[in-house]
C-alpha cells in the first residue's frame, strides 16, 4: 500500500474502530480517562520545586558545628528531627 491507499483506508473506519488494542502489550494500552488526566495536570504543574505545605518557614540559624554534626551523622532527615529536638525541648521550656 501506498501513502495514499492508507490515508483512504484510514478515512473510512467509523471512530468505534480508529483503535483496538490487542490486549497483548501494555505499552500500547490507550490511556483512560483519568490517567489523561493526571498527565494534563503534572504537565499543568510544571517544573521545579514542589509546593510546601505552608506550615514551615525558612530561616537562617548559627547551630555549633559538633550539634549539627551529631544530627546529619543520622543521616537524611536530620532536619525533621532538628526540628522535632526542639519540638520536644518547647514542650517543657518556656519559649520566652
Amino acid at each position: 500500500m501506498n501513502r495514499n491507499q492508507v490515508l483512504s483506508a484510514v478515512r473510512t473506519l467509523t471512530h468505534d474502530q480508529d483503535y483496538v488494542w490487542d490486549g497483548k502489550d501494555e505499552d500500547d494500552r490507550p490511556a483512560t480517562d483519568d490517567e489523561l488526566r493526571a498527565g494534563v495536570e503534572a504537565a499543568r504543574r510544571g517544573r521545579g520545586r514542589p509546593a510546601g505545605t505552608g506550615s514551615k518557614e525558612q530561616v537562617a540559624i548559627r547551630i555549633d558545628r559538633d550539634v549539627l554534626a551529631a544530627f546529619r551523622a543520622g543521616g537524611a532527615g536530620w532536619q525533621t528531627r532538628m526540628n522535632d529536638a526542639l519540638r520536644e525541648w518547647l514542650k517543657e521550656h518556656s519559649a520566652v
